[in-house]
């Protein structure tokens, strides 16, 4: 029986609503998911039920910039064609392809590296401390520097590629995909807004990526069928939560900062550390 088949409802319900919190907020999905089958003695959640919680995330950020996303795509194919009308919305999607390409490139290289020895509470507890100060010194420097914040249409190439570069790290379990994008985007000058909707943005052809893997996976393997409403189920409690947490995020984090983050990242560090190493 594989693993997500002894998944019962309450954890399905738990462990989809943490894929879905987390996915999007930069306090690292991993570190969290974790907590269950250590503290709780459950199962791995198993493949089928990865992918579907996952199917949930993207729906939910698909969903929420549905119009842009719309927009981007337009002029993205009109650029192909001709010189696009809407040129800034054109360069925007070429910026999130090409910052796409090293996190694609490290995770077709080395995701069976990872999964086979960094999930660890040494590595996840460490990870979620010093990426998430990492973080606190970007959104330091940056509020100081506030004058000279930028928006999504000042973004440069350089710092295009910096964001992606830094998204590969995230591969490392407990850094946070979209705690790195961010403090990435921060360090790179962009506003506290700015920096999260392109994490967001950003997001969408890795999970994407992602998902396609994990079912080709799925597809090759000989795990039974699975309750198909349960596995409904997760998706949708995955989808609602993120898409409550991107619009909520999105809405309140240029008044409270990234500091409630770094905090809570450095006591769940603290804790993995003293109780699971």
């Amino acid at each position: 029986m594989p693993p997500d088949a002894a998944l019962n409802p309450i954890q399905v319900t738990v462990l989809a609503f943490i894929q879905g919190f987390t996915e999007f907020l930069p306090i690292s999905s991993s570190a969290h998911l974790i907590l269950p089958s250590v503290l709780l003695g459950w199962q791995d959640q198993g493949l089928t039920f990865d992918v579907a919680v996952h199917l949930g995330s993207l729906l939910a950020v698909v969903w929420y910039f549905r119009a842009q996303l719309l927009t981007l795509a337009m002029a993205w194919f009109g650029s192909l064609i001709h010189r696009s009308s809407d040129k800034e919305s054109a360069r925007l999607a070429w910026f999130l392809i090409v910052a796409t390409i090293p996190a694609g490139l490290a995770g077709l290289l080395l995701d069976d590296l990872i999964e086979s020895y960094a999930r660890s509470a040494l590595i996840i507890g460490s990870s979620s401390i010093l990426f998430g100060l990492l973080l606190w010194w970007a959104d330091r420097r940056n509020t100081m520097r506030a004058d000279r914040s930028a928006t999504l249409s000042e973004l440069r190439w350089g710092s295009v590629l910096l964001i992606g570069i830094a998204q590969s790290l995230a591969l490392i379990p407990g850094t946070s995909r979209s705690g790195i994008t961010m403090t990435a985007a921060l360090f790179c000058g962009l506003d506290r807004d700015s920096a999260t909707r392109f994490s967001f943005l950003l997001a969408i052809p890795i999970i994407a990526a992602s998902g396609l893997l994990r079912s080709i996976e799925l597809a090759r393997s000989n795990v039974d069928a699975t309750d198909v409403l349960l596995l409904a189920y997760a998706t949708a409690v995955s989808a609602l939560v993120a898409y409550a947490c991107i619009h909520y995020f999105l809405r309140f984090i240029s008044q409270i900062g990234f500091l409630p983050f770094v905090a809570y990242r450095v006591v769940l560090g603290a804790v993995l550390l003293m109780f699971f190493w």
